[in-house]
């Protein structure tokens, strides 16, 4: 029998699942220190109509030590009513959430940090999306783990 899932990749809930009215995402890092690959879920609920940019940002401990912008040029999004995920480009480094019951995913290869500056940790920045009952929640899902073993190493603590 082989390995289950999370033996292999270690999940991190960034953002529990909820009205963000008037309310940015709060800053949640993790540490890419023991591993290979973050990829960011962030699925959205019911949407009121505002709209909240998207960003990365880096730094060298997961208290936000030295943060600075992740630059990154594409991310994927749901057609709405298949399974298919399509390629998107981030204008700018950044790309909004404005739309009900949507899936949208980014992938961060611990090679895009400024891994010669002493970054290794990564979050997502979600801005308030207004006066506007907007839901949504973050999943972060941590693969390439330097390090097997039956529970893999976390990735909140440096």
């Amino acid at each position: 029998m082989g390995k289950h899932l999370v033996e292999q990749i270690k999940f991190i809930r960034a953002a529990e699942p909820k009205s963000y009215i008037s309310a940015a995402m709060a800053d949640k890092y993790v540490s890419l220190k023991n591993y290979d690959m973050l990829t960011i879920k962030i699925s959205t609920g019911a949407w009121a109509g505002g709209t909240a940019a998207v960003t990365l940002t880096q730094a060298t401990a997961v208290a936000g030590t030295g943060a600075k912008a992740l630059p990154f040029t594409d991310y994927w999004d749901d057609l709405t009513t298949t399974d298919t995920l399509a390629k998107k480009a981030a204008v700018s480094n950044t790309f909004n959430l404005g739309t009900a019951n949507k899936s949208f995913v980014i992938h961060v290869d611990a090679a895009m940090l400024d891994v010669s500056g002493g970054f290794d940790c990564v979050t997502l920045g979600i801005a308030s999306p207004g006066a506007n009952a907007d839901f949504y929640n973050v999943e972060y899902i941590l693969s390439g783990s330097r390090y097997q073993q039956a529970v893999p190493p976390s990735a909140i603590v440096d």
